[in-house]
């Protein structure tokens, strides 16, 4: 976080908008209490998933339509700038390139990776590729077919992570610069039946961390992007349940992870079990080891976010329809409830970022 003037975060909530719900929920982060203070709601249809411009001037949300980006002013608050149609099936997952050029797409319907181009002026512009992934997955109810749940660019912004849930793998690519498409260099193969969910980087980017829905298990892998093809090397499995080898393991699916700011600490978030486990993160080594797994007050907790002060942390249960924030107690290994569930209809994600504050903003990294 830059020094000088206080920054002021907001946190916004993706929903679903089969309910009441009109879209984007927008909130006052609290951070002195913990807690996240309702301010407005902004109309986006079945905005399922956020992401924020690498200035903080701009964000961006699926909609049914394709993909929205609206203006953020200084208190946080959201004005539609236009909307891309995706050529495709509605996405389900957005992330910016680490030089903000592209906005990032990912086709969980479609099985479907596209890659828009972003305008200096906020504006998004032509879709640069498309690529649908092909191959059988292993998963009879999810029709044996491709599924992108996550894409994100690796640290070094050489290569782009698209995670496959429905064939068990992450595709590797590379944006050709003069071709302006879409590379595949390698594939990551994860166990079958695994269902591998979201892939992040550590601070200092020399890990890669996987959560898998199926399995319900996080795996840690090294990454080295110096050579002329992506090295992802293995080096730890660990569950995310309270119980590893419950006979009603398969009833759970762990669904949201997210870092602590300081980098020091990894939280995901277990639906069906419904809970959150947090995990010490070791810096030289990226090995993790368990410090909790508590349950959640909310039914299918879908997604989580880590407050900017590495203090407090919010679920967004889905099955509930509610948002719970929390105290991090990091000495005793606890979660302190603060404040009661806020009444949010299908909410699916969660972020907070910082309001603008001028020209230059890109000093704080992102962690969710």
């Amino acid at each position: 976080m830059a020094e000088g003037k206080q920054k002021r975060y907001v946190a916004y909530v993706g929903s679903y908008t089969h309910g009441s719900s009109k879209g984007i929920q927008v909130f006052d982060v609290d951070q002195e209490n913990g807690i996240l203070v309702e301010r407005s709601e902004v109309p986006v249809s079945n905005a399922s998933y956020v992401a924020c411009s690498k200035n903080r001037k701009y964000l961006y949300s699926i909609e049914d339509e394709g993909v929205a980006v609206f203006s953020r002013d200084s208190n946080g608050d959201l004005t539609r700038i236009n909307s891309v149609d995706i050529d495709g099936m509605r996405g389900c997952f957005l992330a910016t390139d680490v030089d903000g050029k592209y906005l990032y797409v990912a086709g969980y319907h479609d099985g479907k990776v596209t890659v828009v181009h972003t305008h200096q002026d906020g504006r998004l512009g032509s879709l640069m590729d498309g690529v649908f992934h092909t191959g059988l997955g292993s998963v009879a109810e999810r029709n044996f077919r491709p599924h992108v749940n996550c894409v994100r660019p690796t640290p070094d912004n050489k290569y782009l992570c698209a995670v496959d849930n429905g064939i068990d793998q992450v595709k590797l690519y590379r944006i050709n610069k003069r071709t302006a498409k879409l590379e595949l260099v390698d594939v990551l193969r994860c166990p079958r039946e695994s269902g591998p969910r979201i892939i992040r980087f550590s601070k200092d980017g020399r890990f890669a961390y996987i959560i898998f829905e199926l399995s319900n298990e996080i795996k840690v892998y090294s990454y080295d992007g110096s050579g002329k093809t992506p090295e992802f090397e293995l080096i730890q499995a660990i569950s995310t349940l309270t119980k590893p080898n419950d006979a009603d393991a398969v009833h759970n699916a762990a669904s949201g992870l997210a870092l602590s700011p300081d980098g020091t600490h990894l939280f995901c978030t277990t639906a069906g079990e419904n809970t959150v486990s947090m995990y010490e993160v070791d810096k030289e080594t990226g090995r993790l080891t368990k410090k909790f797994t508590l349950p959640v007050s909310g039914d299918y907790p879908k997604d989580l976010v880590i407050f900017p002060d590495g203090k407090h942390l919010a679920t967004v249960n889905q099955a509930s329809n509610t948002v719970t924030t929390y105290t991090i107690d990091y000495e005793k290994n606890l979660l302190l409830m603060k404040g009661k569930p806020i009444r949010v209809s299908m909410p699916n994600c969660i972020n907070i970022w910082s309001a603008p504050q001028g020209d230059d903003d890109t000093d704080e990294k992102e962690h969710n």
